[in-house]
């Protein structure tokens, strides 16, 4: 059975840990957190703790760092006889990877990536990129992160891009879903009736559009009538910088 220790199983590495536990049966996860409030709660599920990093990685074949990016060099020292031979993907972002290969230098890691999935990871359904610091492990990091969602393995470069799209994508898909409901609540739909409405029709129109392999633009033709109130309320976003307000939401970091 392979054996996986989350260091850290705050809001990231406890997605990634909670989609394991309830996807991938066959891996054995350990998880460490500072409170031990936190580590209760994963006990109480059935997922294995540790009261300390260094027991957690010590029985690990993979190791996956889900602690702040400001935390990491310190847990990097505190587990660095631990690692040899094993795989580490580290959920920090913003950590250049000459930076981690650094931090990593004599350690004996097999392999080292900088992975970036989403909360979906919870439910099995993350959008994750992952880019390689040293070694080569693509086919371990797909298989696991395949378990909860798509993955992609990409250079550094997109690593970024990735991130922004997929990762802080989230609350930025999250907040038209809002925006949305309190349009549907002005409109004269109940709240309730709103959260409901807008969440359907947006994995509606996801899953159409993945069904016929289509172009979003092809799917918005499709119900878009000439003169309509569709192609209305299309230029009225527009007019409001609603592309724009997302291309800028994407690139301005």
């Amino acid at each position: 059975m392979q054996k996986v220790a989350i260091i850290g199983a705050g809001n990231m590495g406890g997605a990634v840990a909670l989609g394991l536990h309830r996807f991938a049966k066959e891996i054995s996860v350990t998880v460490t957190t500072a409170h031990s409030s936190t580590l209760h709660k994963y006990a109480t599920i059935g997922i294995n703790t540790a009261q300390d990093n260094v027991s957690a990685a010590r029985d690990a074949d993979t190791v996956i760092l889900g602690v702040k990016p400001w935390l990491v060099q310190s847990v990097l020292d505190e587990i660095k006889n631990c690692l040899a031979g094993k795989v580490l993907l580290s959920l920090a972002a913003g950590i250049p990877s000459s930076q981690m290969a650094e931090w990593l230098s004599g350690t004996g890691v097999t392999a080292a990536y900088t992975v970036i999935p989403n909360l979906a990871a919870e439910i099995g359904e993350s959008m994750t990129f992952a880019s390689a610091i040293t070694g080569c492990a693509d086919e371990l990091v797909t298989s696991l992160f395949d378990k909860l969602g798509k993955t992609l393995i990409v250079d550094e470069r997109r690593l970024g891009a990735g991130m922004m799209v997929a990762s802080c994508g989230t609350a930025f898909a999250l907040r038209y879903a809002r925006a949305a409901m309190e349009g549907g609540v002005q409109l004269g739909l109940y709240p309730a009736e709103a959260r409901e409405a807008v969440y359907q029709t947006i994995k509606g129109a996801v899953e159409l559009s993945e069904a016929r392999s289509s172009h979003p633009e092809a799917e918005i033709d499709r119900v878009t009538t000439p003169g309509g109130i569709t192609i209305r309320g299309l230029n009225a976003m527009e007019d409001a910088g609603f592309t724009s307000a997302v291309i800028a939401g994407l690139t301005k970091r």
